[in-house]
């Protein structure tokens, strides 16, 4: 529920941040505590935060998800849930990667090979008991074949290089039980849905936050200046660590917990496909089968005339800085492994993402550094009963997810509402 002409005031809680903590934590408040006020201030032009759905198709179409899309852990995750109570639905059709799922040649020898090269990388991530935290790259096997192919999943998974990201952090990963779905409608549309109810200011960036005062928290905005009793923060670690928010006093702890729990970086190119029938429905492939820069592609989900590819870490940040263009004709390169030389002339460029290049967000999902993950901790942790902070890199095992940002929010609100 946007306010328009909005110049400031006074308020019970002030939410900063419009993601899926942010929608989270205010929606959790007006359930406990409907005798509270509460507004969502969010400094870009939307509700959804790295949730964003677009609708090429038209409204009744399917969505393409320039962020998150899949509900992980599907059958634990609070999304599913409240998909289906604000009328969305929920698409069960298993992920290509899963049991039941169609990955291209998933039966042929190399692909059984790379699989299981894989699966054994994360269990010994999961098995680690090392007393010192390492890079995830210590944990390749010296002269694996398929090392390659390891870089590349672990790309997808952190949004960060191996030799950057913590041992401990990905062996903590857990986003509960469950297949992964997807909301058919798009995951920024369940997002934004959820957050009609409350209130809220866009275009409202927050430059600082004066928690000085003995009974009231001081909300500098673009639009005003907003006093509040409590404040819950929810915006990424990049914002935080490049102090695009001042606290005073300041939390330096704070900003040594964002900076180390940096954002990886996935982005996403949808191709228009010409001849929908030349692919398979719902199918994935690799680019590259012995290269770490490759993309992942999901060909025709939803059954939707698009291929979805899919890019992280360094890779991702090179094609983003190039442009739209530049991540086209490397799709079109790899997918010409398969589709053979002419596929090119049957793709066009349809949208992109540029997570890192986004200015309120600056990337996709938290990893930690070695040494950093018991930072989520204090990232997370409040201060004097008033100042609350929640988001996906507060998680100690659903970092990463939607629902563990919905989670920190949750808990945050929780907290807040006995405290207040």
């Amino acid at each position: 529920m946007p306010i328009e002409s909005w110049k400031g005031g006074e308020v019970d809680v002030a939410v900063i941040g419009a993601g899926a903590a942010g929608v989270g934590a205010a929606r959790q408040l007006q359930l406990l505590r409907p005798d509270l006020s509460v507004v969502l201030l969010e400094a870009s032009d939307r509700v959804g935060g790295r949730a964003r759905s677009i609708h090429p198709f038209g409204t009744d179409a399917v969505a393409l998800d320039l962020g998150c899309g899949w509900l992980h852990g599907a059958r634990s995750n609070a999304w599913t849930g409240i998909a289906e109570d604000v009328g969305l639905t929920v698409d069960r059709t298993p992920a290509p990667w899963s049991d039941g799922g169609h990955r291209l040649g998933q039966d042929d020898a190399d692909a059984r090979a790379a699989g299981a090269a894989v699966n054994d990388f994360f269990e010994r991530v999961d098995d680690y008991e090392g007393d010192e935290d390492a890079d995830l790259s210590a944990m390749l096997s010296p002269d694996d074949p398929w090392s390659e192919r390891i870089y590349a999943v672990g790309a997808f998974m952190t949004g960060g290089e191996l030799d950057k990201s913590s041992v401990i952090d990905l062996g903590r990963y857990d986003p509960g039980p469950g297949p992964d779905w997807r909301v058919r409608q798009g995951y920024g549309t369940l997002v934004a849905t959820y957050g009609l109810p409350v209130p809220t200011v866009l275009g409202a960036a927050v430059s600082r936050i004066d928690h000085s005062g003995a009974d009231h928290i001081v909300v500098s905005t673009g639009k005003g200046e907003l006093r509040a009793k409590a404040v819950i923060v929810t915006v990424s670690t990049n914002v935080l660590a490049a102090e695009r928010i001042a606290f005073w006093p300041p939390l330096p702890e704070k900003i040594e917990a964002a900076s180390r729990l940096p954002l990886g970086l996935a982005n996403k190119l949808f191709l228009r496909v010409a001849e929908p029938q030349m692919f398979p429905d719902d199918t994935h492939m690799m680019g590259s089968p012995h290269s770490r820069r490759t993309g992942g592609y999901q060909l025709k989900p939803f059954g939707a005339p698009v291929i979805e590819a899919y890019f992280a870490a360094d890779l991702a940040l090179d094609l983003e800085r190039q442009g739209i263009d530049a991540m086209f004709d490397f799709s079109v390169e790899q997918l010409t492994r398969v589709f053979g030389a002419d596929i090119g002339k049957k793709l066009s460029p349809l949208a992109a993402s540029a997570w890192a290049g986004e200015p309120f967000v600056g990337g996709s999902y938290s990893y930690a550094t070695p040494r950093a993950s018991d930072l989520r901790g204090v990232l997370g942790e409040p201060r004097d009963g008033r100042l609350f902070f929640a988001g996906e890199a507060c998680s100690r095992a659903r970092y990463s997810t939607a629902h563990g940002a919905y989670e920190t929010g949750a808990s945050a609100a929780e907290a807040l509402a006995k405290t207040l």
